[in-house]
Formats: structure tokens, C-alpha cells, sequence
């Protein structure tokens, strides 16, 4: 949703538009629990910014057709950060807006018209996931600094993608002066090879996978190391990413957290390290 503006004639229960909608309408597929596993490492990772927060304010930028991602990142924060969290999940489309609104529960759960401009409201952290992937690379900086400046001083922007089913997926946690982290995510029952990461890259780093590019070495070193571990795959897939993951960190990859993180199958990084 870069760079390109919408007229923003407001939606039924979104109340009056006083920002124009920054973006595109996008794609809107969704499923239930297709963002569980970025919504369980905000929790993790996310979860003191949010409780230290003076309004815990959260986004979830273009939730799609279904406000159903929206709800439960309202669940999760509020069952295990602080009861009080408030989520506004916004969208372009005001039919979405509008299809929205049996599922608010304010003011715990709103939704409201807006795109990367944030409809003027000062999150502490904001979820934008497969939005910017429907995007041209050179729109993801602009949309980043449009979105961070937005923030509430010290929020966070967590913005990435996933497959339909969320069982492969990859983000960036972004503060006001860029990038921190970047982290790739699978559902270790059903991966065949890391190398499928690949296809769930950010937008600023999916064209950047090929020989030479710091993230296709990192995919090729993981994939090496899952495929050298073959000998744990009869302990099951987690005993054998454990050990992949260990052994890529040995190679001198600064993967940051540690094996209480990485069973859940991720693999986080400071975000210098994967990128040109």
C-alpha cells in the first residue's frame, strides 16, 4: 500500500476519514491461525514494549477479507501481555471495513479505513503482514518510513509474510531508525527443506536471493545444515532444526535467542547480517 492514495470517503462504523488512505487494496486472503506464529514471537519479543507502553495501542494493517487475524492477535495480546490492549485493525477497501464490524468489541477491537499513514493514530506496534509483498521492492522504504513515523515514540512495526496456511513465513522488526531483526518461521512437522523459506521472504529481500546476496547464503547455509542433520530425523523435525540451526550459528551466523526460541522453528537475526 506505498505510495499511492485512495480516496477516503469513509466506511460504514469506520467514523469520519480525517487522513487519506496511503496504499492499494490488496489481494485480502486470509485464514484462521495463518498468523499465529508471528503473533506468539510479538508476544515474546514485543510483549515488555507493550506492557511499558503508555497506550497499548496496536494496528493490524490490511487484516483482508476476514477481520478473523485481527481478532485473535486481540486474544493473544490481551491473554498474555495486558488485558487492556486495544487493536484497530485497518483496511482500504471499505466494504472490508464495513463486513468488519460485527466482529469489534469496542473499544478492546475496532476497525476503521486506513492504509500506511495509520489514519493519524499513534500505535505502539503495528502487524503488517502480506501487504507490502503486492508491492514493487523500491516502494518498501517509503512505506516503512511512512508507517514508523507514525509510531508512538518507541513503537515497533512488524511487517513480513507468509504462505495461505502460515506454515512458512518471514519478518522484520522495524523501529524509527529501520530494520532490527529479521526472523524466518516454519511449521517443522510439515517442512521438507528450509530452502522453502525462500519463497516467504519480506518484499525487501525476496528479489535479493540469489548467488552473491547475503540472505541466499544464509538459506543455503541452512539448508546444508538441515540436510547434514538428516541423522536426527528419526527424533522428529525439531530435534533435527535444533540441530541445523546450532550448526549455522557455529559457522558464525549471529542468530540471536536460543534453542527455547528456535524449537518453535525460527531462526532469528540482527538484521546487518542478512542483507547487502
Amino acid at each position: 500500500m506505498a505510495g499511492t492514495r485512495v480516496d477516503a470517503t469513509p466506511a460504514p462504523g469506520s467514523g469520519p476519514a480525517r487522513h487519506r488512505p496511503l496504499g492499494v487494496v490488496t489481494r485480502g486472503t486470509t485464514n484462521p491461525n495463518r498468523l499465529r506464529r508471528v503473533d506468539n514471537w510479538i508476544v515474546e519479543t514485543c510483549g515488555e514494549a507493550l506492557r511499558d507502553a503508555a497506550d497499548p495501542l496496536v494496528v493490524d494493517l490490511g487484516y483482508g477479507a476476514s477481520p478473523v487475524t485481527a481478532v485473535e492477535l486481540r486474544a493473544r495480546l490481551a491473554a498474555a501481555v495486558r488485558p487492556d490492549v486495544r487493536v484497530v485493525g485497518l483496511e482500504i477497501d471499505p466494504v472490508r471495513v464495513a463486513a468488519a464490524q460485527p466482529s469489534a468489541d469496542p473499544p478492546r477491537l475496532t476497525f476503521a479505513r486506513g492504509g500506511f499513514e495509520l489514519a493519524g493514530l499513534r500505535p505502539a506496534l503495528v502487524r503488517a503482514f502480506n501487504v507490502l509483498r503486492q508491492y514493487d521492492e523500491r516502494e518498501v522504504a517509503e512505506a516503512w518510513r511512512t508507517m514508523t513515523a507514525a509510531l508512538a515514540p518507541g513503537g515497533l512495526l512488524v511487517e513480513g509474510t507468509c504462505d495461505e496456511l502460515g506454515r512458512l513465513a518471514g519478518w522484520l522488526l522495524i523501529d524509527a531508525d529501520g530494520p532490527r531483526t529479521l526472523t524466518l518461521a516454519a511449521k517443522l512437522s510439515t517442512l521438507d527443506t528450509p530452502a522453502e523459506l525462500a519463497e516467504r521472504l519480506p518484499k525487501a529481500l525476496i528479489h535479493r536471493n540469489v548467488p552473491g546476496e547475503p540472505i541466499h547464503d544464509l538459506i543455503r547455509a541452512l539448508d546444508d545444515a538441515w540436510h547434514a542433520a538428516a541423522g536426527y530425523a528419526p527424533f522428529g523435525p525439531r530435534q533435527r532444526w535444533l540441530r541445523a540451526v546450532s550448526a549455522v550459528r557455529d559457522a558464525g551466523w549471529p542468530i540471536l535467542h536460543g534453542p527455547r526460541r528456535w524449537r518453535h522453528g525460527e531462526l532469528t537475526l540482527p538484521w546487518p547480517s542478512p542483507t547487502p
